[in-house]
């Protein structure tokens, strides 16, 4: 066995410091196994660092009050090096042999999708923000909560803008993965273009973790396709780009379900970002109040300064899953599973994320806001709160730049 799946059988343990004076009754450890190295370890860290920074707040502001009696918080973590088997496996330790309190999600829809069923089969709660794949919530399980709005709804908002544009576009290549999220996207997005009257000049499925895209480039460039919409993840998405700048391939527009909203995106790419739309239903705002971190753009700025790069809807959604399960210990009274589940049903509170409430499938919905690389700037250019800017479209040829 080699010495880093041997590794990734033990946890990591992190414990943080209780305020100084607040007697506490015995810890109540949140498990969870996430991609700490493995391909998808780029996002699988926000959902590490967002995790430690809510319990270490929480625990600095008093901890889980229940019954009047302040509790510690503690997190077990696992690596799953991006390993959707190990990551069930790690799971199953957490509640039949660490016999943690409660669980927090992995990244990616196809993790929860499997890892989901362990929290089902023990009946400890799970409440992730890295799955969004609508087929997590169709199965009617009972113990699973997410904190990303449906798949099927990701490109709602960018379709809508395509209203908007000058000329109106009228073709659409439609491009995803063949994982349980980038699915979903797909069949939620093509009732909604048809709807807008939008042709489907290209409807293809591609293999996960895919490095060359060069023969759907040809095909975008052959038919003349106005809109690209690509459902994948982040370092498709990169392939993707580059390559269609070697090709020559610029449609009027293109629109990437992950990947904008990164950081490390955009330094990824450099000027090639540059008019590239993307979706998120979390930007940091003083608007967005919180009950441990102030406001949005608060978090934003001590994120930053405790982790060295920017939080995006991940990491933001990472600390409302944290969030939310405190608000239900302490509204349940009890840390208690099943308790604990049904206060999370009814949970309605305000975060630095926006407003969680669960739906009777267990998943929020927040409205997507289309954003867009401006040169240096990652601006809303629709669905916001008045603070959009007018959409750079259509795209000009790679070598008019």
């Amino acid at each position: 066995m080699r010495f880093g799946r041997l590794w990734s059988l033990f946890p990591v343990v992190l414990w943080a410091a209780v305020a100084p004076g607040v007697a506490r009754a015995q810890d109540v450890v949140l498990g969870a196994s996430v991609q700490l190295t493995g391909p998808l370890a780029n996002t699988g860290r926000y959902y590490r660092d967002a995790y430690q920074f809510a319990i270490d707040r929480i625990n600095a502001a008093g901890g889980v009050k229940i019954g009047g009696v302040s509790h510690h918080l503690a997190l077990k973590l696992y690596d799953n090096q991006s390993d959707v088997n190990l990551s069930v496996r790690q799971y199953t330790q957490l509640v039949s042999q660490d016999k943690v309190n409660l669980l927090l999600g992995p990244f990616a829809s196809n993790f929860a999708l499997a890892d989901s069923a362990v929290s089902e089969k023990y009946r400890v709660p799970m409440v992730q923000g890295g799955g969004a794949s609508d087929q997590i919530f169709e199965r009617h399980f009972k113990y699973i909560f997410g904190t990303l709005a449906p798949a099927s709804n990701y490109f709602g908002s960018t379709i809508e803008m395509f209203k908007t544009l000058r000329p109106e576009p009228k073709t659409v290549a439609l491009l995803y993965a063949d994982d349980a999220f980038d699915v979903s996207v797909a069949e939620g997005t093509r009732p909604k273009l048809e709807r807008a009257g939008l042709k489907i000049a290209m409807d293809e499925r591609y293999t996960t973790n895919a490095t060359d895209f060069s023969t759907l480039l040809s095909q975008i460039k052959s038919k003349h396709v106005d809109v690209v919409l690509v459902a994948g993840h982040e370092t498709e998405i990169l392939n993707f780009v580059r390559q269609a700048k070697s090709l020559a391939v610029a449609p009027k527009l293109y629109s990437f379900t992950v990947g904008v909203p990164s950081e490390d995106f955009r330094k990824a790419l450099g000027k090639d970002a540059d008019y590239a739309f993307g979706m998120t239903a979390w930007l940091p705002s003083t608007v967005l109040k919180d009950r441990w971190f102030g406001d949005a753009a608060q978090f934003a700025r001590d994120y930053k300064a405790r982790f060295g790069y920017d939080p995006d809807y991940h990491a933001a959604s990472g600390v409302a899953d944290v969030e939310a399960l405190v608000q239900a210990m302490e509204s349940a009274g009890s840390t208690d599973a099943q308790r604990v589940r049904d206060a999370l049903a009814r949970t309605r509170f305000e975060s630095l994320y926006g407003p969680v409430a669960f739906s009777a499938q267990g998943q929020i919905d927040l409205p997507q806001v289309v954003i867009q690389v401006q040169g240096e700037a990652l601006v809303e250019v629709y669905g916001g709160k008045g603070h959009e800017v007018k959409p750079k479209y259509p795209m000009p040829a790679w070598n008019a730049r």
